[in-house]
């Protein structure tokens, strides 16, 4: 028999504790949500399982035991852990751990009320909570009575990330009694200035791109081809290269998608030009002035101006 266990990347770095999440008999799949570290009280994880379960929809429960040994293994964390199987009672329990920073796991089974305990081959699959819980690929809400007619496909998984949200709304920066590690465990705030920002990531690009376009035109309006503007503005580079860069800056900063391959490259080309020219021209600038370069500079070339 296999058994996939699906396990959120960000709770790679999690400290000990136990695995919460949803089992899916059909698939033989447990999807872990999140890390439940120690110090807890069994009573009060239960208490706040059963809140969700009632909230979500969603039949949270206890999956397993984690285990990060970021120094020396300890057995008596380890047989504290197995413990908790007898507590929670689920089947089976789950014990997956982790050796420092190694980039090898263990996960194991463990079926203490089985009479006939079968060694069950495990599938450890890694996926990014945070991509799933804001993708649109589960079913939507308004269908709950459809999303069990085919359990067998992998909807079922971001079904059960997605409605869990209440569940990710509590940190480990929450004053209670429950301290769970998930995908929004350095801040629910953190999250929040994020997706803002992606949010006003298309505004701003727009603003940008009309100022450039009326800087542009500006520079092409036809005042500035009377004498001696004109002259001017043909005879000095400098205004030659700022025209120049403004036209580069409107084609990175335009929301257009490239119509072809010739544009796409065009636009990656222009960024990386100018990417390379503020890094030269911020390491040529510490250059100059670490160790009184610039200083030393000036002092050179006053004799020879005078």
């Amino acid at each position: 028999m296999v058994l996939k266990v699906f396990f959120p990347s960000c709770c790679s770095s999690a400290d000990s504790g136990i695995l919460i999440g949803r089992w899916i008999s059909e698939q033989s799949s447990a999807v872990i949500l999140a890390v439940v570290h120690f110090p807890f009280i069994p009573v009060q994880v239960k208490q706040y399982l059963g809140e969700v379960q009632r909230v979500t929809k969603v039949s949270v429960s206890v999956l397993g035991s984690w285990s990060n040994s970021k120094q020396e293994k300890e057995e008596s964390l380890s047989e504290f852990l197995e413990d908790l199987g007898t507590i929670f009672c689920h089947e089976p329990w789950i014990q997956i751990s982790k050796e420092g920073d190694s980039k090898f796991w263990s996960c194991s089974t463990l079926q203490k009320h089985s009479k006939n305990p079968q060694e069950e081959e495990i599938i450890l699959v890694y996926y990014d909570q945070r991509k799933v819980m804001l993708s649109h690929l589960h079913p939507p809400l308004d269908t709950a009575g459809q999303r069990a007619e085919d359990a067998s496909k992998l909807s079922a998984i971001f079904d059960t990330v997605a409605r869990s949200q209440v569940l990710f709304m509590t940190d480990r920066y929450d004053e209670g009694p429950i301290k769970l590690t998930h995908w929004q465990s350095d801040g629910v705030e953190a999250s929040i200035i994020v997706e803002l920002l992606k949010q006003a990531s298309v505004p701003a690009c727009m603003l940008l791109t009309f100022l450039l376009s009326l800087v542009s035109g500006i520079c092409r309006s036809r005042v500035l081809k009377f004498w001696p503007l004109s002259f001017l503005w043909s005879k000095l580079s400098t205004c030659e290269q700022l025209g120049h860069r403004l036209q580069h800056l409107q084609v990175i900063s335009s929301n257009k998608k490239a119509q072809n391959q010739n544009q796409l490259m065009r636009k990656a080309n222009i960024f990386v030009s100018l990417l390379i020219d503020v890094a030269l021209g911020i390491l040529l600038m510490s250059w100059l002035y670490r160790k009184n370069r610039i200083g030393h500079l000036a002092d050179t070339l006053i004799p020879v101006a005078d």
